[in-house]
């Protein structure tokens, strides 16, 4: 905008400069014409007089002393002063006997006959030069272009200053707006520049000061949540001691605990009242983490009667997710089977390692599958039947409309990725996060989605829900 502003004032300042001095110009050689024609007619009618007395002395005398070239024909044929032929303009003058002045080769030709007194005509020459016609045209020139230039360079400078005013405001709008997208959110804008861009200051501290109030609250509320979650867990710690079982005991209170460093986190993040510290990238065994998800969750499908097949590689499979991100995508596909399918449905966890680094996980049960996606807002269709409210629509992994299952991809593992607007679309919301229509919280599917590079699931209609999850290689396997 600085730029364009300065080229702007430049193209008019030389607009303007051009519509002065051009008509200027022209107007200083015009004059300066006129001065050199003027003062060779005072020199010829200094002259006359002495012609018409018919005084050669004298007059040869006069003509001698002026500084500028002047020839007398006399009627006799002699030539007084500057010697010279003469020209068609004095024989001309002297039989019209009227006074000329006609341009040549050589400048303009004036010329003045005069009748002596004895009848004769006398006629007197004088020659302007081209040199004495443009005599100091070239110097002005000189001066007015200078003056031009001064000017142009003049107004560069005071429209720079003046877009500066302008710009200056907006580059630090803009560099507050990126602070504040870092999460500083104690950046603020000084109310600088013209009126609308301090109007644009003050709106934008304003909005981020809502924002950090709103994150405060929104910590604060969260904090309390997961300090009340504190009593619950220990007297389920305390229940599970208490179990006859070993073995429920122990998984009971495995489940407990993993619940309770996830409080842990979520009270250590909503501590953070600045920008994010950039960590290490996370990593763990996927063959690790998934069998002991997979030795959790076989009690409760040994209890409700359902199949469960594990299929995982013989050696480590090393991924670049958190163990616990890792634990809680799993849990959150397997709790979706277990929420959404009758009992004795059969389901299998599969993990492929891939020699290149990284694995496949894929979750696949024989349940309904998938529900068809619903109808977009903006053309319901009256006749078209409301999904049914039991149908599975915890973030569960999202549907697609045609035959071959559709890759979604997924930014790296991380809180703040979230399905595109075309994603959603053809999934039909399935994974939408925070959408749901059979009573969960719908954030399932989503939490299994961010930890993977690319997300993929079957169809709606094609007989049991098929959810496969990318997850990126780590350089080297993690302790």
């Amino acid at each position: 905008m600085r730029t364009r502003l300065t080229l702007l004032v430049a193209a008019t300042t030389v607009l303007v400069l051009l519509a002065f001095l051009v008509p200027l110009a022209v107007l200083v050689r015009q004059v300066a014409q006129d001065r050199a024609l003027s003062r060779a007619d005072d020199v010829v009618q200094s002259i006359v007089p002495l012609a018409a007395t018919g005084d050669t002395t004298a007059l040869r005398l006069t003509v001698e002393a002026q500084t500028v070239p002047v020839t007398v024909f006399l009627p006799d044929g002699g030539v007084l002063g500057t010697p010279a032929a003469p020209t068609p303009a004095v024989h001309l003058a002297a039989a019209r006997h009227g006074a000329l002045t006609v341009t040549t080769a050589a400048g303009q030709e004036l010329v003045v006959p005069v009748v002596g007194a004895g009848g004769a005509t006398v006629v007197i020459r004088t020659l302007v030069t081209d040199a004495e016609l443009t005599r100091g045209v070239t110097r002005a020139w000189a001066t007015l272009a200078g003056l031009g230039v001064t000017l142009v360079l003049l107004g560069l400078f005071v429209a720079d200053r003046l877009a500066r005013t302008i710009t200056r405001p907006i580059s630090e709008l803009s560099a507050v707006s990126h602070r504040l997208a870092r999460a500083e959110l104690t950046a603020r804008a000084d109310p600088s520049g013209p009126p609308e861009l301090r109007e644009v200051a003050g709106a934008l501290n304003h909005l981020a000061g809502r924002i950090q109030d709103l994150l405060a609250a929104e910590r604060e509320r969260v904090a309390d949540l997961s300090h009340r979650l504190r009593t619950p867990l220990t007297a389920l710690r305390l229940e599970a001691e208490a179990l006859r079982d070993p073995d429920e005991a122990a998984r009971v209170a495995a489940a407990a605990d993993q619940l309770a460093r996830a409080v842990t986190v979520v009270i250590e993040q909503t501590r953070q009242a600045g920008a994010p510290t950039p960590t290490a990238p996370a990593g763990c065994d996927a063959t690790t983490v998934v069998a002991a998800r997979v030795a959790f969750w076989a009690v409760l499908a040994e209890d409700t009667g359902r199949p469960l097949l594990q299929q995982l590689p013989p050696g480590p499979a090393p991924v670049a997710v958190a163990a616990d991100d890792l634990a809680a995508a799993l849990d959150a596909l397997l709790g979706n089977v277990f929420a959404h399918t009758p009992d004795g449905t059969a389901l299998s966890v599969t993990l492929t390692a891939h020699p290149a680094g990284g694995a496949t996980l894929t979750v696949a049960d024989d349940g309904p599958g998938f529900p068809a996606p619903a109808p977009p807002p903006s053309s319901p269709s009256p006749s078209a039947p409301s999904p049914s409210p039991s149908a599975p629509s915890t973030p569960s992994a999202p549907s697609v409309s045609s035959a071959p299952s559709t890759l979604v991809p997924s930014s790296a593992p991380s809180a703040s990725s979230r399905l595109s607007a075309s994603s959603a679309s053809l999934t039909g919301g399935v994974a939408q996060r925070g959408a749901s229509g059979g009573g969960s919280t719908g954030l399932g599917l989503d939490i299994a989605r961010q930890v993977a590079s690319s997300f993929e699931i079957s169809p709606p209609g094609s007989g049991g829900a098929v959810v496969r999850l990318e997850l990126s290689g780590t350089e080297k396997p993690p302790n």
